[in-house]
C-alpha cells in the first residue's frame, strides 16, 4: 500500500501531513498527486468524501513552495461553487501550508471588498474564490489572472447545476493558456465534458470510483409517506422526521437534514427547535458570519441538527455526521449522493432516510436510476398514528349507523333544494277541497272549455263519466247525450 513518503511531496508538506494524523492516501489522492507533481493536467472523478481536495492542495503547495507572489497577481487559483467550500479549501490549505510560507486570500461573496482588495494588493500566492466574486474584483481592476500557473476547478458539476459555466469559460479566457489545470467532480455530465475536451491538454483521468455511486459504508433506508390529508401533508412529514430521528436513539449523534427550499429549512429548523431538538438552519439567505458560525457550532458539536438547503451539500468536509435525513427527495438526482456523502466518510459508517410522497416518486425514479439499484423501503415509524382518524375527520361507520334515520331523507331534501318534511317522511295528501270547490264539481272549467280538451289530460282520470257542460247547454247536444244514455 502506498504510503505519502512516497508520492514526492515536500518533505514540510509531509511533515504537517503526518501531523493532521494521515499515513495513508485515499485511491483519488493516489492517482491524482504523481501527475500532478509532473505539471500535468489531471480529470478527477471519485465519489464525495474520498478526500479529493487534499489531490490538489498536497501538489500544489509543493509547487509553490518555490518562488514568491507579486502584487494582484496571484500564481494559483482555486474555484469553488459555494461559500462554504471555498472556506474549507482555504482551511485545508492553511493545515499543510503551516511549514512553508505561502500567503492566501479567499474571495467570497458577503465579507468587504476592501478586506479581500489589501489582501491582493499584497500579493498572493494562493487565490480561493467563488466565480462571481472572483469576476467582481476582476472587473473593477483590482486583480490580474496573467500570473496563475495553476487553476483548480472543484466540484465542477455543482458549477453546472448553480449556472456557473460561463462563467468559468469566461475565467479561463483570462488565465494564461500555459496554465496547469486540474479539474475535479464526482459526477460527468455532457457539459462539463466538453468543458474538459475545451480547456484540458491530454489531461490524466483518474476515475476511482463509478460516476454517481454511494459510499459502501452508508446505509440507505426509504420511508414512504401518504399523508391523510393535504392541508396536514406537511405536519405529518415533520412529525415523521422527529418519529425516525427519535427511533435512531443514541446512535444518532448528529444529523443533517436536507430540504430543497430555503422556506421548508427555515420551518423544519424552527420545529424541531420547538419540540426540544437542538437545530439551527443554514441557506444562502443567511449572512456569511452567521453560516460559519453554525456550521463551526456543529462541527464542535454544540449543535446537533443542521438543517440545510443543497448549499451545504457539496464538498463540506464534517467527517463525524452520523445521520443524513432528506426531508425532500431532491429536484436533481445528483444531489442525492452529495446529500449522502456527507455521512460514512474516511471509511466511517453511516446512515441515511429520505422521506417521499406520492408526488415525489418522479424524482425518486430518477435517483434509483442514477445510482442503479433500489433503495430499501423501510416501514413508517407513525404508520398506526397515521391509520387512526384525525380529530376533525368525519365520523366513522359505527357512528354513521349511529344517527338519527329521520335525518336521512332531510339531507336528501336539502340537496334537492326542497323543504324537508318535518312530521312524516311519508309524501303529503293532496287537501281536501273547499264546499265551493265542490258546488262546482258538476261543471266544467272555463280553461278546459276554452281549449277544448275536456280537462281529461290534466285530471287524475278517475271518474270517466261525461261531466255537465253547463246551464247555457243548447238543446240539439243535451238530447244526442240523452240518446247515447239510453
Amino acid at each position: 500500500m502506498t504510503k505519502f513518503s512516497e508520492l514526492n511531496l515536500n518533505p514540510k508538506v509531509l511533515k504537517a501531513v503526518e501531523d493532521s494524523g494521515y499515513e495513508t492516501p485515499t485511491p483519488i489522492q493516489e492517482g491524482a498527486i504523481p501527475p500532478a507533481l509532473e505539471g500535468r493536467d489531471v480529470l478527477g472523478i471519485a465519489q464525495t468524501g474520498t478526500g479529493k481536495t487534499a489531490s490538489f492542495v498536497l501538489p500544489m503547495i509543493t509547487q509553490l513552495a518555490r518562488g514568491r507572489a507579486r502584487a494582484r497577481m496571484p500564481r494559483s487559483l482555486v474555484l469553488c461553487p459555494t461559500r462554504e467550500l471555498a472556506a474549507q479549501v482555504a482551511e485545508n490549505f492553511e493545515n499543510y501550508a503551516k511549514y512553508v510560507k505561502l500567503t492566501k486570500a479567499l474571495l467570497i461573496g458577503g465579507v468587504s471588498f476592501k478586506e479581500q482588495d489589501q489582501l491582493i494588493d499584497r500579493g498572493v500566492d494562493v487565490l480561493i474564490a467563488t466565480p462571481g466574486r472572483l469576476l467582481d474584483h476582476f472587473e473593477r481592476g483590482k486583480l490580474l489572472l496573467t500570473g496563475v500557473q495553476i487553476m483548480v476547478v472543484d466540484e465542477a458539476d455543482r458549477m453546472l447545476d448553480m449556472g456557473f459555466i460561463p462563467d468559468i469559460e469566461r475565467i479561463f479566457g483570462l488565465v494564461p493558456f500555459t496554465r496547469q489545470t486540474l479539474f475535479f467532480s464526482a459526477t460527468m455530465a455532457p457539459e462539463i465534458e466538453r468543458i474538459t475536451n475545451t480547456f484540458l491538454s491530454n489531461p490524466a483521468r483518474v476515475e476511482v470510483a463509478r460516476q454517481a455511486t454511494a459510499s459502501a459504508t452508508i446505509e440507505q433506508a426509504l420511508v414512504m409517506l401518504k399523508p391523510s390529508r393535504r392541508d396536514r401533508a406537511s405536519t405529518e412529514k415533520r412529525d415523521l422526521l422527529r418519529a425516525l430521528i427519535d427511533s435512531e436513539g443514541e446512535a444518532c449523534s448528529n444529523a443533517i437534514i436536507f430540504c430543497n427550499r430555503k422556506t421548508d429549512v427555515d420551518i423544519v429548523a424552527k420545529s424541531l427547535k420547538k419540540h426540544g431538538y437542538n437545530a439551527e438552519p443554514i441557506h444562502g439567505d443567511l449572512d456569511q458570519s452567521r453560516r460559519m458560525e453554525v456550521l463551526q457550532g456543529f462541527r464542535d458539536g454544540t449543535i446537533r441538527f443542521l438543517c440545510a438547503s443543497d448549499v451545504a451539500a457539496r464538498g463540506l468536509d464534517i467527517p463525524n455526521v452520523s445521520h443524513v435525513f432528506n426531508f425532500d427527495v431532491p429536484s436533481h438526482a445528483e444531489d442525492y449522493i452529495h446529500r449522502i456523502g456527507r455521512t460514512g466518510r474516511a471509511g466511517r459508517s453511516g446512515k441515511t432516510f429520505m422521506i417521499c410522497e406520492p408526488r415525489d416518486e418522479k424524482n425518486l425514479d430518477a435517483v434509483q436510476r442514477l445510482i442503479e439499484g433500489t433503495i430499501p423501503r423501510v416501514a413508517s415509524p407513525l404508520s398506526r398514528d397515521h391509520d387512526a382518524p384525525a380529530e376533525d375527520s368525519p365520523p366513522s361507520a359505527p357512528e354513521a349507523e349511529a344517527a338519527p334515520a329521520e335525518k336521512k331523507p332531510a339531507s336528501r331534501s336539502r340537496s334537492r333544494g326542497r323543504k324537508p318534511a318535518e312530521d312524516s317522511p311519508a309524501p303529503t295528501p293532496a287537501p281536501a277541497p273547499a264546499p265551493e270547490a265542490e258546488a262546482r264539481e258538476e261543471k266544467p272549467s272555463n280553461r278546459a272549455r276554452s281549449s277544448g280538451r275536456g280537462g281529461s289530460s290534466r285530471g287524475k282520470g278517475d271518474d270517466k263519466s261525461v261531466v255537465g257542460m253547463g246551464d247555457h247547454l243548447p238543446g240539439f247536444i243535451a238530447q244526442s247525450f240523452e240518446d247515447r244514455r239510453n
